[in-house]
């Protein structure tokens, strides 16, 4: 058994202990490589058939091709697909020139919010890694948050081993994130061997242009690249890379604790 074995291992066997222990969850896609690969690993999970909705919190900004690509992969995977979206800021001009802060928290958060509150899910999988960002470093495989989603950093259940909590007061709504122990690199070298049809974004151009991480368009910058297939993806986060993956998102340049505050407040 290899190393991703054992991270494919991990992942489902969480997925597999969220499904028993939680009702009603529901799990968020964003179209990008992470939540992509963590659909993948729902179907292997289960079977063939991944058994919990998809929800992707359309902010009416997200680049053509993202779009395109959901809705040909739901059909072909045959996905319980939920678009969520907040109409009302929508129809009132919410957009990033406001700032990009209340931007994501009116379009994605808020978004996300109604979308759980109208379907009554519990809890939530996504595919979050520690070692995307530094607020992610603080997250539990398992991590509770209170009925408005939001969440208390400074405050959450260890895990020892593999031992996690699974048992939350009445009203709790709970996050679980089965591949929180991946890293970037992990990520690209399970596309590549599990051969996953990924969202061709992630390819350079003839630009010599490829997006490293995937978001609204007015919010999410390319980078400079060659590389135009996993395995050169592979070969260049191996040798080449010195920048942060999410380096081409505007929101993080915004303000310093930008995503702890967002996500503090439920982002996902």
């Amino acid at each position: 058994m290899d190393h991703l074995d054992e991270l494919e291992h991990q992942s489902i066997f969480i997925l597999r202990e969220a499904y028993k222990n939680f009702k009603n969850l529901a799990m968020l896609w964003s179209i990008g490589k992470d939540s992509t690969v963590l659909v993948w690993l729902a179907r292997k999970a289960f079977f063939g058939h991944c058994p919990i909705p998809l929800v992707h919190i359309d902010t009416s900004y997200k680049i053509p091709e993202m779009i395109e690509y959901r809705d040909r992969v739901a059909k072909e995977w045959n996905l319980n697909l939920v678009v969520g979206q907040n109409k009302k800021a929508l129809a009132e001009g919410m957009n990033h020139t406001m700032g990009r802060m209340v931007c994501c928290e009116a379009l994605k958060t808020q978004g996300l919010a109604t979308v759980m509150a109208e379907k009554g899910y519990t809890g939530l999988i996504l595919g979050i890694r520690r070692d995307e960002e530094g607020t992610r470093a603080k997250e539990r495989y398992f991590s509770p948050r209170d009925k408005n989603f939001e969440w208390n950093f400074k405050d959450q259940p260890p895990e020892l081993w593999d031992q996690f909590k699974t048992t939350f007061a009445e009203g709790t709504h709970i996050r679980i994130h089965p591949i929180l122990h991946w890293t970037e690199l992990n990520v690209w070298e399970y596309i590549l061997r599990e051969k996953i049809p990924i969202i061709d974004l992630y390819f350079a151009n003839k630009e010599g242009r490829r997006y490293r991480s995937l978001g609204c368009a007015p919010c999410t910058g390319s980078i400079e690249s060659t590389a135009s297939t996993v395995e050169e993806i592979v070969e260049e986060l191996k040798h080449h890379t010195t920048t942060s993956e999410r380096s081409g998102r505007a929101q993080d340049q915004e303000d310093t604790y930008a995503m702890q505050k967002l996500r503090a407040r439920g982002y996902m």
